[in-house]
């Protein structure tokens, strides 16, 4: 069985709400990912997705610099434990809509399995 926490991305990458959408458009870019964990008081509120930005950002052909990304986040953040497989992980995106799922050891939260990531190709003898 292959784990939520085999496939997941460790690096956690956060910002303050407060960050434009444009910023996080570029901090996104710089570091080849999908996705932003919005911060506020050192909790973790919401994530912004690339998908948010194209869709209630440049979509509506307002001026995205004046964006914060706690405006266009998506709140709260599912999460799923790390141990769990990754079939699980499949379900829960379906039912609830998202691409993205915070993953979880105990209670801190140590990465993000993203769709792309269930694609990665794996062994089918991992199955």
């Amino acid at each position: 069985m292959i784990t939520v926490g085999q496939l997941m991305n460790r690096e956690l990458v956060t910002a303050p709400g407060t960050m434009s959408a444009v910023d996080a458009a570029k901090l996104m870019s710089r570091r080849k990912i999908g996705s932003i964990l919005v911060l506020h008081d050192h909790h973790i509120v919401g994530i912004v997705t690339e998908s948010d930005i194209v869709r209630k950002v440049v979509g509506t052909d307002q001026e995205s610099s004046h964006f914060p990304i706690a405006t266009i986040m998506s709140a709260p953040v599912l999460g799923i434990d790390e141990r769990r497989p990754i079939t699980e992980a499949a379900d829960l995106m379906q039912r609830h809509g998202t691409r993205h799922l915070m993953v979880c050891k105990s209670t801190t939260v140590v990465g993000v399995l993203s769709v792309r990531d269930l694609l990665r190709p794996v062994s089918t003898d991992d199955f």
